[in-house]
């Protein structure tokens, strides 16, 4: 990599429009095979804002489908979380995403945290199918890009929330989880419980029963998996 073509990827994060790819300029630059950016937690939600790739889409669903993993680290520590061996890490602060990751084949994760001023974003993942170390100078260049695309993840984040509060679909967005808490509200109605209880439902069936948790959303909605009986598992 030149420092042209860092500071061209740079460029194209601070210029990127409302379709503009945020993943590339990543890929482009960084010594990594596959690139997700997503909202995390309060008060944006839990999405996908980009993968790269197939893979990097469902590595970044596992992580949001389970509530932990590397990207929740970044976000909760503020700080780069970085895993150059997962199949045979040690890490002990998410042991069920940690054997998820390790089921899929996933060589290296690297997760960068996304902060706009004092507002908690979300987090970059850096994704190696192989083991592989981030060099040190490569850790410093993906702060800068995650700093770069702080902005426009904000944007897109808030747009979708706007979308959804005036009831406008999300279609368009093939990550969209609106689904998950459309799901998770029903589920809420059903069992008597809170949002945040409900939504850990919601995840502990999807897990239990081997599924993603959009697809289980998918047959709450349709009313084909009935929580208020609870003898009722997830199919």
């Amino acid at each position: 990599m030149t420092g042209a073509e860092f500071i061209a990827a740079v460029a194209a994060l601070h210029r990127a429009g409302a379709e503009d790819d945020l993943c590339g300029p990543f890929l482009s630059v960084l010594p990594v095979t596959s690139v997700a950016i997503s909202t995390l937690g309060d008060p944006l939600g839990s999405e996908t804002v980009c993968a790269s790739d197939s893979t990097a889409a469902r590595l970044e669903e596992i992580q949001l489908d389970l509530g932990e993993g590397p990207c929740w680290e970044a976000v909760r520590t503020g700080r780069p979380v970085l895993e150059p061996d997962l199949q045979r890490s040690r890490s002990a602060g998410w042991p069920v995403a940690l054997t998820a990751l390790r089921d899929a084949r996933l060589g290296a994760v690297f997760a960068f945290p996304i902060r706009f001023g004092t507002i908690d974003i979300g987090a970059v993942d850096l994704y190696h199918r192989e083991a592989a170390a981030f060099p040190e100078g490569a850790v410093e260049d993906a702060t800068v890009l995650a700093e770069a695309v702080a902005r426009q993840v904000l944007r897109r984040a808030l747009a979708g929330v706007d979308d959804a509060l005036q009831g406008h679909s999300q279609d368009g967005n093939p990550y969209s989880r609106r689904e998950v808490y459309q799901a998770s509200g029903m589920l809420a109605a059903q069992t008597g419980a809170g949002p945040s209880d409900a939504l850990l439902l919601l995840r502990a069936h999807a897990y239990a029963a081997g599924r993603p948790v959009r697809d289980l959303a998918r047959d709450v909605i349709a009313r084909d998996v009935d929580f208020t009986d609870h003898t009722d598992s997830a199919r």
